[in-house]
């Protein structure tokens, strides 16, 4: 049975994944980082990123970190809740408002948090959790 995917789900998933931690970047924003490194933004509300119909900031932002821009393109392009900015056009982030989570499932969510972490962590422990395919040597 396919679960639709929720906010709280990205805690979970993350915070299950190897070496990780629930920290603060950008001043006070909670960051999922593993060894250091982020790869999970909870985003404050700015004018980069508004409700196109009323104007407003969004409040309900997530950053995740793709691997590369081919990655960021192709997630962007695909037919889900995940979309891009003018203000993130040289970073390989991406953006998602955690109230349309429900849009996909959570192995769906589960697969682009995974790729997230196993961006921003070291080869050898991407390989000890997902396998030695996962990376070439």
């Amino acid at each position: 049975m396919v679960r639709r995917a929720r906010a709280s789900d990205v805690d979970e998933i993350a915070g299950s994944l190897p070496e990780t931690e629930l920290g603060i970047s950008w001043g006070d924003r909670p960051t999922w980082k593993v060894r250091g490194k982020g790869f999970l933004l909870y985003r404050m509300p700015h004018r980069t990123a508004v409700d196109p119909e009323t104007g407003e900031m969004w409040d309900d932002l997530l950053v995740v970190t793709m691997p590369d821009m081919g990655a960021k393109q192709a997630i962007v392009e695909a037919d889900n809740p995940f979309f891009d900015i003018p203000h993130f056009r040289n970073h390989t982030g991406v953006l998602v408002r955690l109230s349309r989570l429900g849009e996909i499932d959570r192995d769906e969510l589960e697969e682009v948090i995974v790729e997230a972490w196993a961006a921003r962590a070291p080869a050898k422990l991407v390989r000890e959790h997902l396998g030695p395919e996962t990376l070439a040597p």
